[in-house]
Order: C-alpha cells, then sequence, then structure tokens
C-alpha cells in the first residue's frame, strides 16, 4: 500500500474514529461536487496513475498521519493500492508552499477524496505548529491539552488532540517537556496514556458550597489520585489554598497536591493590585520588567487574572505556610506570548492547561492539494512548478553546487 517512505503510526492513530474508513456513498455527500464529477469522467473516458503533491501555504510542523491512515484504510476498501512518499516527517518543520506528502495512485479512486483528505491534514499540521511554540515559549513546565470545549465535534476534538501531542513530541525533542496529557479519556491514547487528566471543575466547588468541602469530597471519592484544587470561585485564591493544604497536610507533605489558578481577567488575584503587583515582580524577576513591554504583555506580568506576579505570590504563600512540594497550576489564557512572559518572569508554575490557543486561527489551515504528474509525466498547473520532483531535485542540486564552491 505504501512506499518504504512510509513512517509507523503515531500512539493512538490506528483507534481513531476519524481514521475509520467511510463508505463511497458517504464520501460522495461530503466531498466536492466538481471532484465527484471528476471521478466520472475519468471513468468513463479511462483511469490514468496520477501523483497528488500536499502543502500548507504557511509554515508548520508535520502532522499526516491521521489524513494518511485514513487514506489507507479507505484504498483498501476499494482494493486499489497507492504509493505514500512523506516529504517531511512527522514533527518536522515544513517551511510555507513545501510539500507534506506525495500520494500516487488511480485516479479514479484518488479523485473524490481530496476534499477530506484536506479537512485531515490542514488543522493538525498548524496546531502541531502552535502546541510546539507554545511548549518551547515554557520549556521546563508540563503542558495539559483542554481544547476540547473549543471544537466543533469529536473529529475535531481528535485532530487537535493529535496535533497537539505532535507538537509536543516536537518540542521535547528540542529540549522541552512539551504536552503530557489531555482532558479526555477519548483521546489519551496520542499520548500514550489510558485516561483523561484533571480533577475538579468550578461547578462542584460551588455544589460543595466551599473549596476545602469540594477537596473533601473529591478526596473522599478517589483518594488514590492527586488532588488537584480550584481556588479562585470565591476569589480567595491564597485563602483557601492555605486552607486545603492545612487540612490535608499528609498530601501536601508527599507532593500530591496542587492548585490551580484560574483568576479571570477582570480581578486581581487575592492580595494583590497593580503596585504589589510590580513589587512582587521586582523581588522575584527584575529583568522581565525593565525592558519594553507591550499593554499586554504588562498584563500578563503584573495585571489582572494569572499573571506571573500571581504565580509568585502563590508560591511565596505556600513555600512560608510550609508546603514546598504543592505544585501551582496555571490556566486562563495561555498562548505563546502569555508563556513567553512567564519564561521571563521565571514564573514558578508546573503544569500549563492550554485549550483555546491550540485551534485558534483557523485562516491558518488551509491545506491544498494539486496533481502534479499523469502515468508519469510531470504536468501542474502554472505557478505550482515549485511542487513538482524535479524542480526540487534541481534547488537541491544547486544548492548542494553553492555550497561547495563555498567551502
Amino acid at each position: 500500500m505504501t512506499s518504504p517512505t512510509s513512517q509507523p503510526a503515531h500512539p493512538g492513530v490506528d483507534a481513531a474514529q476519524v481514521a475509520a474508513p467511510l463508505p463511497d456513498a458517504a464520501i460522495r455527500s461530503r466531498t466536492d461536487s466538481y471532484f465527484n464529477r471528476t471521478r466520472q469522467i475519468v471513468g468513463a473516458f479511462g483511469d490514468c496513475t496520477v501523483t497528488y503533491a500536499f502543502f500548507i501555504r504557511t509554515p508548520v510542523i508535520s502532522a499526516p498521519a491521521l489524513m494518511l491512515r485514513w487514506l489507507e484504510n479507505v484504498m483498501a476498501e476499494r482494493n486499489s493500492p497507492c504509493e505514500i512518499e512523506i516529504v517531511h516527517p512527522e514533527g518536522e518543520w515544513v517551511g510555507a508552499g513545501e510539500p507534506l506528502v506525495y500520494i500516487t495512485g488511480s485516479f479514479t479512486h484518488l479523485a473524490d477524496l481530496e476534499t477530506l483528505l484536506l479537512q485531515k491534514l490542514g488543522s493538525p499540521c498548524v496546531a502541531a505548529l502552535r502546541a510546539y511554540q507554545i511548549a518551547l515559549s515554557l520549556p521546563r513546565t508540563q503542558f495539559l491539552a483542554m481544547d476540547a470545549r473549543h471544537c466543533a465535534g469529536f473529529e475535531m476534538q481528535e485532530l487537535m488532540a493529535y496535533a497537539a501531542s505532535v507538537g509536543g513530541r516536537a518540542a521535547r525533542r528540542d529540549g522541552a517537556v512539551g504536552f503530557v496529557g489531555t482532558a479526555n479519556d477519548a483521546v489519551a491514547g496520542f499520548f500514550e496514556t489510558s485516561h483523561g487528566l484533571g480533577t475538579m471543575p468550578h461547578a462542584l466547588i460551588g455544589y460543595a458550597g466551599s473549596t476545602v468541602r469540594a477537596a473533601e469530597m473529591f478526596h473522599e471519592t478517589f483518594p488514590e489520585t492527586d488532588l488537584v484544587v480550584l481556588v479562585d470561585y470565591f476569589g480567595q485564591e491564597i485563602t483557601d489554598a492555605l486552607a486545603v493544604c492545612r487540612r490535608f497536610p499528609e498530601l501536601a507533605a508527599a507532593g500530591r497536591m496542587a492548585v490551580r489558578l484560574d483568576t479571570h481577567g477582570g480581578r486581581f488575584m487575592e492580595g494583590l493590585n497593580p503596585q504589589e503587583s510590580y513589587a512582587v515582580l521586582n523581588r522575584h524577576a527584575p529583568q522581565a520588567l525593565r525592558r519594553y513591554r507591550s499593554d499586554k504583555e504588562l498584563r500578563y506580568l503584573i495585571g489582572t487574572g494569572v499573571s506571573a506576579a500571581a504565580v509568585w505570590t502563590m508560591r511565596d504563600a505556600l513555600d512560608d505556610a510550609g508546603f514546598p512540594r504543592v505544585k501551582i497550576i496555571g490556566s486562563s489564557g495561555f498562548g505563546v506570548t502569555k508563556c513567553a512572559c512567564m519564561a521571563d518572569a521565571r514564573a514558578p508554575l508546573d503544569v500549563v492547561g492550554t485549550g483555546s490557543y491550540i485551534p485558534e486561527r483557523w485562516n491558518e489551515t488551509y491545506a491544498t492539494a494539486d496533481i502534479i504528474a499523469y502515468n508519469g509525466q510531470e504536468r501542474v498547473k502554472t505557478g505550482r512548478e515549485f511542487l513538482l520532483p524535479s524542480t526540487r531535485a534541481a534547488q537541491r542540486v544547486r544548492a548542494t553546487t553553492d555550497r561547495t564552491a563555498q567551502s
């Protein structure tokens, strides 16, 4: 089915619903009509072998496994072999417009698949880049993918979870900790885990009536699970965090407790205001305040919500109260810029949960494809000659010649 350049399946891909084959009737109803008509025309006038080049117009991290597994499954159902040449292996940086993969096979059996193949390629590659960038911006911090609520259904959720795992692995190769898991059991396999991570939402605290009582209920129900407590429900982050630690000193001492900061951007964390936030950061990371900062960066450092000053204030409070092993988890608006500000401020974050950032900015995700050969003869529309293997080979020869001449 595939050429020797194909790669092993990424964890979780074989079990993904998005990779499952579809009957021809479903494919026909979901693809663009001009591809369906092309398939009928080619069937009437004679099939040929074609080669498609798939590419994206913006720089991305290669994440083709779900698309390729779906293609292999569909072509197996059609009993039609195809060859796959992966130009950029999974997790590799891909420049704007560079082909990610070449696919060669029957025009009749590939013509109506293009729409669905592109759906399964563009968004994961762009999201993988975003996951890679955010992980590198805080390289010593673990990341948890919490994007499910921002996805338009389960197919998108699978694509985004896969992308976060690809980007996280790429970041790990470059020295970051990266993404360690997701919040859902169904997509945990992409991270080589068996279950989703996370403990309690705000709703449980509202139900319990107090942060301490919510922690007690959780621990009584799940005694073997590490306790992570949201502490912003009542606007008393420091007070409630210390109260829970004192209620469960054994868990705190064993490193089995964490507090999650999720203070919304409409207020300061308990005990902070602009002046105090500035003073906190000036004590711990004065260099973060010395260079020019945009208004957004200043807000991430000393403003409302989960700022670097808020993280440092919580760390100081926990340490001063004798709970140095209690971890801090940050959530709420963590993107690359916010994480970079946290890194500049050396904010003591152990884990970051990020949701909306991974599938953000959909206008960047448009993958496209062109046929670049018919029955082995190169042919592509004007302006896309850069996709041709012969053009790329010539470019490599010129680059090698230039390097030799320079040396």
